[in-house]
Parts: structure tokens; sequence; C-alpha cells
């Protein structure tokens, strides 16, 4: 039994098909599990009882949990540098480079950019519920989030002669100017966080992330936007998968398809030798035959063939096999196909 062929593109496609799909459902089933946790996660309202319930919880904790508070510092507030008055806890500053770069593909000019500098500030704070009881939160950096609000966002144009527009074009790239922007999660902001609670020993209560490795989650939206956030990215990464593993199974039955006319093409050929075999027997020239009617090729035996389209009979149909090229050895035409010389 013959391999199963697969040429070096189809194995390169099949094998980055099935890689990539591998990939994107390792993280679709883990999105799904977060999705599944958050679904479990009990919502515990952010009072003064909240300290009893983890009292008689054993260990003193809740391994994940939903709690919505409001964002106050523990101590200082950062203040933003752009916009008086603006004071929050976690601030972002970032600065982007904006460019032209040439694309010759598409023979146009594409939009580029960059991060040159980014710098990430926070204050220890904790989420405030109605009744002043507080949740400090731990690594709020290490979380999912949260949406901070841009507070400040400043383009600044670039400015060139005409020597640097020379060389933009010879470069292939043309700056368009850099864009600074602060964003900043502000004290005041109602934000949904999802992680491990527990209760330390001065009774604080303390929200940090999941030590079983589940997601930690501050967001400014609620528990139910983020749950369809996380289903919509499950069922993005659920589709690629699909895709990508339909691609392999294309490339499969795209191989399998030429594998089977590639023995069908040797079943027929195998076939037609054996007729030629059966009538080459039937017509064997006995001794001293006329050597006209004798193969060209191998002077041995009887013709054999019909080439077409030239119609030349002039070889066996074992020297039409072992031809290199399918050309007629008088003519040199193409043959496209050969039938049995019947003779009376």
């Amino acid at each position: 039994m013959e391999e199963f062929p697969l040429r070096t593109l189809e194995v390169v496609c099949l094998g980055s098909s099935i890689a990539l799909s591998g990939i994107f459902l390792y993280i679709y089933k883990k999105k799904r599990k977060t999705v599944d946790k958050l679904n479990e996660a009990p919502q515990l309202p952010l009072n003064e009882k909240l300290a009893d319930i983890l009292n008689t919880t054993p260990g003193k904790c809740l391994q994940y949990v939903v709690i919505e508070g409001v964002v106050q510092p523990a101590g200082e507030p950062l203040r933003s540098q752009f916009q008086e008055g603006s004071v929050g806890v976690i601030q972002r500053l970032v600065l982007r480079e904006h460019k032209l770069v040439w694309n010759a593909l598409a023979r146009t000019w594409t939009d580029s950019e960059r991060v040159l500098h980014q710098r990430v500030n926070s204050v220890p704070f904790s989420l405030v519920g109605a009744d002043r009881a507080a949740v400090r939160v731990l690594c709020p950096l290490e979380a999912t989030g949260p949406e901070m609000e841009i507070i400040h966002e400043k383009f600044h144009q670039a400015s060139f002669g005409f020597t640097d527009i020379i060389g933009q074009y010879l470069s292939g790239e043309k700056p368009k100017g850099q864009l600074e922007t602060e964003e900043m999660l502000k004290v005041g902001a109602t934000v949904t966080a999802v992680g491990e609670l527990i209760l330390d020993t001065d009774r604080a209560l303390k929200l940090r992330p999941p030590t079983d490795g589940s997601e930690y989650f501050l967001c400014t939206s609620d528990l139910e936007t983020l749950k369809l956030e996380q289903e919509g990215q499950a069922m993005v990464w659920q589709v690629l998968a699909g895709v990508f593993a339909l691609a392999g199974v294309a490339v499969l039955l795209w191989a399998g398809r030429r594998y089977y006319r590639g023995l069908q093409e040797k079943w027929n050929r195998e076939r037609v030798r054996r007729e030629f075999e059966r009538l080459g027997s039937a017509v064997a020239s006995e001794d001293g035959e006329d050597l006209e009617n004798v193969c060209v090729i191998c002077l041995t035996n009887p013709r054999g063939c019909v080439l077409l389209d030239c119609g030349h009979v002039c070889c066996c149909f074992s020297c039409y096999q072992a031809l290199p090229q399918p050309t007629c050895p008088i003519c040199r035409q193409a043959i496209k196909r050969v039938v049995p010389l019947y003779q009376a």
C-alpha cells in the first residue's frame, strides 16, 4: 500500500491549522472556565455583615466572589499632571508615535503607531460600600482592567523641512506626530471586583488575585456586562478554533482526493497494460516474422498500440510506458492517449 501523499505546502498548512486550532481551543476552554466561574461566583453586598460572614468561613477566605464598591484611596491620591483637580488611584501616561509607512504590496501609505514611553502609577485603595464598609484591593495592576477614563489627550504635530521630506520618501516612513494621553481610575468611580476575599488578623477585608489561578477582574461596568464580554470573547475563540480545524480537514480531504485520483490512474494503467499483454501474447510473432511489424524501440515485441492523435503504430505497450516523455518516437508529437492495436 502506498503512503498517503502530502506535499510540503499541504504539510505546512495542515500543521499550522492543527497548531492554531489547538491554541485557540485552549484559550476558549480557559475563557469558558472563566465564564463558568463568574456565573457561579456569589455577589456579596459590601456592608458590615461581610466581616462576620468571613469570620465564620473556614480559613476566613472566599475563593471567588464579586464585590461592588466606590473607589477611595487609603492615603494620598494621585493627582493629574495635566488636568487640575483630577485625582485617582491608578494613573497611566502613554506617549505614542504615529507615522505613515509605505506598503509596497498595496502601493499606498498605511497608518502605523508604536508606544515610545509608558508609565503606570498606583496607590493603595479600597472599595467602600453604602455604610462605609471597605475592602482593600491588593495587586490592582495584576487584574484584568479596569477601563480607565482618558482625562488628557494631546497630539503634537510633526514638523520637517524639504530635506526631511526627501529622506522620508527614500526611507518609506513619514512621521505624523506624537499622541500624549493620560488615563486615570478616578476617586469615586464605581468598580466591580472579582477575586479572592480574605479577612486579615485585624479584621480588615482584603481582595486579592485568586490563588487557584482564576482570572482577577477590576472593571467599571456591572457584573452582567462583564459576563457578556467574557462570553463574547469565548465565542470568538471557539469560532477561530473551529475555522482552523475545518481548514485542516479541508487540506486532508484535498490530499485524499488527489491520492484517490492517483490510484484510479494507476488502476487504469495496470488494466491497459494487462490488456496489451493479452493482445501481445495472442498475436506473438513466430520466428522469422517480418521486421516491419516489430517495435521500433526494442526490436523484439510486435507493435501493439496506436498513438493518438498522430495515429502512428510503431511500438509495443511496454516501450510506450518506458518513454521518458509522452511524445511519439516517430513524429515527436504529444501523445494524448493510446489504444490497443487489434489485428484480424
